[in-house]
């Protein structure tokens, strides 16, 4: 432990930061426990800026980089690792001076008094990420990694037989790429310099339960729905097919029963955890989000549907298909002046790459718009900033060239001022930034296509929509229930296996291949007889029915007009 901490005197004009036990559980992805775990931390709230510490931000992989990563591993057939490096803020080293007093357990008669000077970080300092992140960017460095430009957190190792990337999320790494020969290599450097621990190929990664299967990957969040209908109370409550009302309008009344923002908050905050896994929540928890400050009763109404919502499709997800296609492109809509007090219109924005989505988002736009049209302008050009890194980070992921992003538009209006600056009248009062779509499509980095709305996958981010919609539109986006399109899977394997072993045994016992030409031709034969059966039984059925409507209808009516000519 030397190389961690000495024991000093404290030096005058220091002051020693205290230290205390922070207990957790760790669970898996069914949220069950599988350790108990026990760590000395610093009480870093009392260090002070410019004093204890300078820097202290440490980037990570954003979530719609991660599952870009995922849906290139998915198109190429690969698989994605898990590597997780045990306590690895420890392993920051410290240009500071911090020292901490002496756990009480360790205190000896003759260092009473004395104090610890830290060379290495400990979980609780302020600088503690921010150390652990120069340390592991050096490392990865010297195994000829390359940090990419357009994502901190995203590094990549490509040659001409190989190409490896490593997305970073604090201390977990996920791996992908070709061989697996260099991805077991580079595990094995990774071990010589941190103690790790190989996770195995990634099946749950912070909260979401991810699935490999033969050249596809899903993902969701069921185990973390479970847990917050747990926490809300509402495990036990029937469930809805819609997250939200399309008459509902929620404003911030001061009238009505105030909640306790606390819960509210807390509610809100989990549900926007489930948005990394789950666009058709978007609009929902992002219009009930803008309540957080002073929420009433009929806010609280509203999370609880959403809640109910989430109960009856905690399994959905989205699976990334091998066969999808390697192209990004995107659709963006916008609402003008629903459920807002102040006219401004909410802008939604959801990107492909070949048929699942990659990244999402539902707005508030930040100035009011005058009309449809300049509502779905204002939209398009926060899609176009989207875009334009989306198209440039997968040039840097896969080495290819940059190509055209396509984004659908359903107002023709708004394409035409697009394209066409003629319209000066209509556009002079437009805050100059939102004309920035305008160079997009001059340069040929955007273009711009018109969708019906039928079609436009981005209205389910934009406004509440009636039942039948909203689960046409879910569909539509890509969200499905992954439970039962796992046990089709599992169907369809477990016939094949069926089938080889029927072919298996058939080959010991020196009997003819089940499968093979001689057994097809017999079944070509069996089922030609089959039809000529059933033929002649379709025959005799006629017949049969024939002679009964006979005695049934026509009997009784000769039977009746032979009375009628008596009389």
């Amino acid at each position: 432990m030397k190389q961690y901490r000495e024991l000093n005197i404290l030096p005058k004009g220091h002051k020693a930061i205290g230290l205390k036990w922070a207990f957790k559980t760790k669970k898996d992805a069914n949220g069950n426990i599988i350790k108990h775990k026990a760590r000395l931390v610093a009480k870093g709230y009392i260090q002070q800026h410019g004093i204890d510490f300078e820097e202290v931000f440490a980037p990570v992989a954003r979530m719609e980089t991660i599952r870009l990563l995922l849906a290139i591993t998915a198109n190429n057939k690969w698989k994605v690792h898990h590597l997780d490096v045990k306590s690895a803020f420890l392993h920051g080293d410290l240009k500071e001076e911090v020292y901490v007093t002496q756990p009480e357990v360790f205190l000896k008669g003759q260092d009473n008094g004395k104090v610890y000077r830290l060379i290495k970080a400990l979980y609780g300092l302020r600088q503690a990420p921010h150390a652990w992140n120069i340390k592991l960017d050096n490392t990865l460095k010297s195994l000829d990694f390359k940090k990419c430009a357009l994502e901190q957190a995203i590094y990549t190792n490509t040659s001409k037989d190989s190409t490896l990337l490593i997305g970073v999320y604090v201390e977990n790494l996920i791996i992908t790429g070709t061989p697996n020969k260099e991805i077991k290599k580079f595990k094995a450097q990774m071990e010589e310099k941190f103690e790790m621990c190989d996770l195995g190929l990634l099946a749950y990664y912070l909260r979401i339960k991810v699935t490999q299967t033969v050249g596809d990957i899903s993902i969701k969040q069921s185990a973390y729905a479970i847990k917050i209908l747990k926490e809300a109370g509402m495990i036990d409550w029937n469930e809805t097919l819609i997250p939200m009302d399309p008459g509902i309008r929620l404003t911030k009344i001061t009238e009505g029963t105030m909640v306790n923002s606390t819960e509210y908050q807390s509610l809100i905050g989990s549900l926007r955890y489930m948005l990394h896994t789950r666009p058709d929540l978007s609009y929902s928890v992002g219009l009930l989000s803008r309540f957080m400050q002073e929420p009433r009763e009929q806010h609280m109404k509203a999370i609880r549907q959403v809640l109910r919502y989430v109960k009856g499709t905690k399994d959905y997800g989205i699976t990334y298909k091998h066969n999808g296609g390697n192209k990004i492109y995107g659709y963006n809509d916008s609402s003008y002046g629903v459920n807002t007090q102040e006219g401004k219109g909410t802008t939604g924005i959801i990107f492909y790459y070949g048929e699942s989505p990659i990244s999402w988002s539902t707005q508030k736009q930040a100035t009011v718009a005058l009309s449809s049209c300049e509502s779905e302008f204002i939209a398009a050009t926060a899609a176009a900033t989207q875009a334009l890194w989306l198209k440039r980070l997968l040039s840097k992921l896969t080495h290819s060239q940059e190509e055209k992003v396509t984004i659908q538009v359903d107002n023709k209006s708004a394409i035409a001022l697009m394209k066409n600056p003629v319209f000066h009248g209509r556009s002079k009062h437009i805050d100059t930034k939102y004309h920035f779509i305008r160079e997009c499509v001059e340069r040929e980095d955007i273009q711009v296509e018109f969708v019906s709305g039928e079609y436009q996958k981005a209205d389910i981010l934009t406004k509440a929509l009636p039942k039948i919609k909203f689960l046409t539109m879910r569909q539509l986006i890509g969200l499905k229930d992954l439970t039962s399109q796992l046990l089709a899977t599992d169907e369809k394997y477990n016939e094949a296996i069926f089938s080889t072993a029927k072919r298996l045994a058939a080959a010991i016992d020196g009997l003819p291949d089940p499968g093979g030409p001689q057994a097809k031709e017999n079944k070509r034969e069996s089922n030609f007889k089959t039809k000529e059966e059933t033929a002649e039984k379709r025959d005799q059925f006629t017949v049969v029915v024939g002679g009964l409507l006979v005695i049934a209808f026509i009997v009784p009516m000769a039977q009746y007009y032979a009375y009628v000519s008596k009389k």
